[in-house]
């Protein structure tokens, strides 16, 4: 195998026996098979729209088919053959409908016309052929660009299936999707080619965010500021973690009145600041962090876990028959829930002991979207030209297992009274829970959402920008981001399409960067590592 897709990738270079994340080699080459036909099916959906041929079907299969590559999602090998082979009998069936329009079904690349093996074990030989290696003489940079440009789509995909699942689609997505798609598969690309499909990635990646935060809103309502417990109450319990709204929503249509407490895990957090979510009774705190104690808080927790979306690496067997996967989650020996039926989690929740007794711990605040800050933009442009605010810092993104993502924690505890810390994404559990105080009415540090809502935050940046007549790059505002997956890959690529500058990434670089591209993006964006919490306060601060 041979994996660099996460900022885990082994030796910062890439994992080859066996993934840091738990990925085994079976499923990475499934993974890698999956992609390739994914390619073939871009390049012949991209013939097919140019005869006006759209297949809703194939655009929905190629979203859920890219998020179950993403790292963390998926690790059970039994469900990747039927994925690969729906995804070469839709291409053939693309193909037909091309063939009755008179087009042109020649395609001369290999993942346009290979034929996936029935047998397991010949699928992942398959795929084994297909990998990221399998290019070996093709320009580095180039293949820099387009495994970049593979992983931003897959982030997209996970941004699009989410909005999918609640009505929202756009038709631009899933063409410029499978046009990046067909593109990785070109030959004698030019530097400046690929350069510009991957900043359209981004700038794709932002229309794909703007659906889904209105697939939120529409659906929930725009979060409020919101006061989430993080003790418990004395009785049965399920405990939700992962990214997906709708999961969570029929989970608690589901447990009404059934006498069970539903507590968020890892990015599920803010959700507890949606009206239509927050009115359940029965929907009551938070519950742990996600990622550096999450195999000890979920092998303590004594209730039913459903993970909805990737944030989870591989139970441990003691505690693995507690927990439940839904949408494209799966794990080999866990229990896998099709649809939305939690009858099988709920049981499972009625079994267990539950806590047996109350527990009123801390409380954190979110809920502060877009519609909470813009609401109060003129006090915080007031609170900045008065010189109570000298600073915002938006500290966020992934969160990752290594030590070194003690930075960010560090870095927060060291930011100055007079400043504010902005936050969203899972990285906030390093620090989701300190008391930064509060300047005038506002909290020092504010929640704005899930990663899902990077939407928001850019919003505000940009409305922040026009209040004080400025750039975005001229604000009083430093980005200090942790990456981890391809979502924050398809993040960072949005921001430098908007042109924002200065950017600090870490705990490491990326593996997939090529020096050159390093360098490209040092000297247009002036995209930094970051350092130490000190050297790099200093540098913003002066």
């Amino acid at each position: 195998m041979f994996c660099y897709q996460c900022e885990q990738a082994a030796k910062g270079e890439g994992c080859t026996k066996v993934g840091v994340c738990g990925k085994q080699p079976d499923v990475a080459a499934l993974q890698d098979l999956l992609t390739y036909a994914l390619k073939g099916l871009g390049e012949v959906a991209t013939e097919a729209r140019k005869l006006g041929i759209e297949d809703r079907e194939t655009n929905v299969l190629t979203n859920a088919a890219l998020f179950s590559t993403l790292t963390n999602v998926n690790f059970d090998p039994k469900r990747f053959p039927p994925l690969i082979h729906r995804t070469v009998a839709m291409r053939e069936a693309l193909k037909e409908k091309i063939r009755e329009k008179g087009g042109n079904v020649e395609f001369t690349s290999d993942a346009a016309n290979f034929t996936p093996a029935e047998d397991l074990k010949e699928l992942v030989k398959q795929g084994e052929e297909h990998g990221f290696l399998s290019n070996g003489d093709e320009d580095p940079d180039i293949r820099s660009l387009k495994h970049t440009l593979i992983f931003s789509l897959r982030g997209i995909a996970a941004y699009a299936y989410h909005a999918e699942t609640l009505g929202k689609e756009d038709p631009e997505i899933y063409k410029f999707v499978h046009g990046a798609l067909a593109f990785t598969l070109k030959k004698g690309v030019s530097l400046e080619e690929a350069v510009e499909i991957v900043l359209q990635s981004g700038r794709v990646n932002l229309r794909t965010m703007e659906i889904l935060d209105a697939a939120h809103t529409e659906t929930y309502g725009h979060p409020v500021p919101t006061k989430v417990p993080l003790g418990h109450k004395k009785g049965k319990a399920i405990l939700v973690s992962g990214h997906d709204l709708k999961d969570l929503d029929e989970l608690l249509k589901q447990t009404e009145g059934k006498g069970i407490w539903i507590y968020t895990h890892g990015e599920m957090l803010p959700t507890h600041g949606y009206p239509e979510l927050k009115k359940y009774p029965h929907f009551y705190g938070h519950y742990g962090t996600a990622w550096q104690n999450q195999q000890k808080e979920f092998a303590q927790f004594p209730g039913a876990i459903l993970m909805t979306t990737n944030c989870i690496q591989k139970p441990r067997e003691n505690y693995e028959n507690n927990i439940f996967t839904c949408g494209l989650v799966g794990w080999p020996g866990v229990t896998h829930i099709e649809g939305h039926d939690y009858e099988a989690v709920i049981r499972r929740a009625l079994e267990l002991p539950g806590f047996a007794e109350d527990s009123n711990g801390k409380h954190v605040m979110v809920g502060f979207g877009r519609n909470a800050l813009l609401s109060v933009a003129d006090k915080i442009v007031e609170a900045v030209k008065a010189g109570k605010i000298r600073h915002f810092f938006l500290v966020g993104g992934c969160d990752g297992a290594k030590p070194s993502r003690n930075y960010y924690t560090r870095f927060v505890e060291m930011v100055p009274e007079d400043c504010i810390v902005l936050t969203l994404a899972c990285g906030k559990f390093r620090f989701f829970d300190k008391d930064l105080g509060t300047i005038g009415d506002l909290p020092g540090l504010i929640d704005i959402g899930q990663c899902n809502d990077a939407y928001s935050a850019i919003q505000v940046a940009a409305a922040l920008a026009k209040a004080f007549q400025c750039d975005v790059n001229e604000l009083p505002l430093s980005i200090i981001l942790s990456w981890y997956e391809q979502k924050a890959v398809a993040i960072l690529l949005t921001l430098l399409s908007l042109g924002i500058k200065n950017i600090r990434l870490g705990p490491t670089l990326p593996a997939f960067i090529s020096p050159n591209v390093l360098n490209y993006l040092v000297e247009k964006y002036q995209i930094k590592p970051i350092s130490t919490p000190e050297e790099d306060l200093k540098a913003i601060l002066g």
